[in-house]
């Protein structure tokens, strides 16, 4: 086997062995986008799918990192994207921006073809797919200011036409889609400035009711409704209202013309709230001392089946809260009965006081995002969070260790470099699918690639080794394993050893002939000439065809 610093029998100069070491050790270094750390024995098993805020991709990864499968389209999404039982990805278009609509939805076969769609130059944000195959719409309703006033606004707080809510409900035919139902939030307000306007009534006495006159800075964005999700076995939907940080629950089971009135439905109260929480001064029942959301987003029910079953868990931002700035994830156990209403006390604010279960970094500015993010529990008992400003995905146990953490290598400008400062690579919100996932059958799941680039050329130092290259080792440091990559360009006879500080031989991970492509190789601490080794800094060398390198990897215990 040549030495790899020879070409044509000549010394390569000591400026290019210079930058080879440098090159090596950027290889070697901490990974900064793609999969950051994997805990195996401890993460749950699955297929976690994302998109890029900025991106027409939506990405299908394993818990390596690997990439599964993608779906490309010619919209940015708005914002989010979810995967079908049948296998079709359900995914959100964005077809403007301005500070009014986006775009509607597209559902995309498995190879990426359109089955069909709805185009709603109101939808914004969310969408959420309902068991009948319909799907579910947050969209802007806006209102001229004459008629804002008539119905009891303050004018002193109006700056522009205001944007209320509208809920539809979409099914398929044969021009794409059309409304089978929807809910107005204009149908159930009240005021208590102008008693010669329309919806005048005591706030206080009308929980169910949205007072008119609550507004955050009086601005034209009165609700910004950010998440939307569905309770099939209550046949209820939840949303997520950004600007006067609370949740809300109304009842499905009703007409649209029950939904907007005050009586129908299962519930027996129409289109009015059945449930709100997060900021009871919204409704005059507490103080801003009261207020437990700030800019909150992704407000879900806890899946039947997974461990806080019915429960209700959100992303909370953590905007302009009192501490300061930072996000939690929270979980709530709501007052239903028996009769699939929410007991609340007259006078009080609805309950609980108290969480279920919470989630901040172990030092809570550490995860802060703004805007958009997003959570969901899974089935054993980990939470999937997405951090939504930075592009960062964890996985945390119950009692808040991080087992999974993963960077979006996809910014605005194109899919990054490991070793770049990952930036403008925010996404909106993620969800992991079980391997035995029924969107799954029949499909092929056989890993790929990776989505991030690697600087990893070197042939370009003209050093002579074409297409073998190796590209990294990951996680490091790591615990209790870790995985060498690298790519061959023929068949050829790969030798790994493992060696300790003293250059004492520790294993020898692979000592046989491979097929040329990508390859891994796991080397496991626990697992050595019959020993486990300890803590520490070690160094492998891989030999294959031209290339002869060694690196560092750290086991941390």
């Amino acid at each position: 086997m040549k030495n790899l610093f020879y070409k044509a029998g000549k010394t390569i100069s000591v400026s290019l062995i210079l930058i080879f070491i440098i090159f090596s050790t950027l290889i070697a270094q901490d990974p900064t986008v793609g999969l950051i750390y994997h805990d195996d024995a401890q993460s749950y098993q699955g297929y976690t799918l994302f998109g890029a805020k900025n991106s027409t991709t939506t990405y299908l990864i394993d818990n390596d990192g690997f990439l599964v499968h993608q779906w490309n389209s010619d919209y940015n999404p708005a914002a989010t994207v979810y995967l079908l039982e049948d296998g079709n990805l359900l995914r959100s278009t964005k077809l403007a921006d301005p500070d009014g609509g986006s775009g509607g939805f597209q559902v995309l076969d498995w190879d990426g073809n359109v089955i069909w769609g709805y185009t709603s130059g109101s939808q914004h944000h969310d969408i959420e797919p309902l068991p009948n195959g319909n799907v579910l719409l947050v969209t802007n309703d806006v209102k001229a200011n004459a008629d804002v006033i008539a119905a009891g606004r303050d004018p002193n707080m109006l700056d522009d036409d205001v944007r209320s809510l509208r809920i539809v409900e979409i099914e398929q035919d044969n021009d794409g889609g059309k409304i089978a139902w929807e809910w107005f939030a204009w149908d159930h307000i009240i005021q208590e400035y102008d008693d010669t306007k329309d919806n005048f009534g005591v706030v206080a006495e009308h929980p169910e009711l949205v007072d008119i006159n609550f507004t955050k800075d009086g601005g034209s964005d009165w609700l910004h409704v950010n998440s939307i999700d569905y309770n099939p076995s209550l046949d209820q939907i939840i949303v997520s209202c950004r600007s006067l940080n609370e949740l809300w629950i109304i009842d499905h089971s009703t007409t649209t013309s029950e939904a907007a009135l005050h009586e129908g439905g299962d519930s027996g109260k129409g289109g009015d709230l059945l449930y709100r929480w997060g900021n009871p001064i919204t409704y005059q029942a507490g103080t801003v001392d009261d207020q437990k959301l700030f800019g909150q987003h992704d407000v879900r029910w806890v899946d039947l089946g997974v461990p806080g079953e019915g429960n209700i868990m959100v992303f909370n931002n953590g905007n302009e809260r009192p501490e300061g700035d930072y996000s939690s994830i929270v979980e709530i156990t709501p007052p239903l009965n028996n009769s699939g209403n929410y007991a609340l006390i007259s006078g009080m604010a609805f309950t609980p006081t108290t969480l279920f279960w919470e989630y901040t970094a172990a030092v809570p500015t550490d995860m802060y995002s703004g805007k958009f993010s997003g959570a969901h529990r899974l089935p054993n008992n980990n939470t999937l969070i997405c951090n939504g400003v930075g592009g960062e995905l964890i996985e945390v146990t119950n009692s808040g260790e991080i087992v999974w953490r993963y960077i979006n290598p996809e910014s605005s400008t194109g899919i990054l470099t490991q070793g770049d400062s990952p930036t403008k690579n925010d996404v909106f919100r993620s969800h992991r699918y079980k391997t035995d996932y029924p969107g799954f059958a029949g499909k092929d799941l056989t890993p790929g690639e990776r989505i991030e680039l690697y600087p990893l050329a070197i042939d370009d130092l003209d050093i002579m080794v074409d297409d073998y290259k190796l590209l990294q080792n990951y996680p490091n440091p790591f615990n209790p394993s870790t995985t060498i990559e690298f790519s061959i360009y023929e068949r050829e006879f790969v030798t790994i050893t493992v060696f300790d500080m003293l250059g004492n031989k520790v294993n020898t991970i692979v000592n046989q002939i491979m097929e040329p492509g990508l390859q891994s190789v796991v080397w496991d601490s626990r697992d050595n000439m019959g020993i486990s080794v300890g803590s520490g800094v070690y160094f492998y060398r891989i030999q294959v065809g031209k290339l002869d390198q060694t690196l560092k990897m750290i086991l941390l215990r």
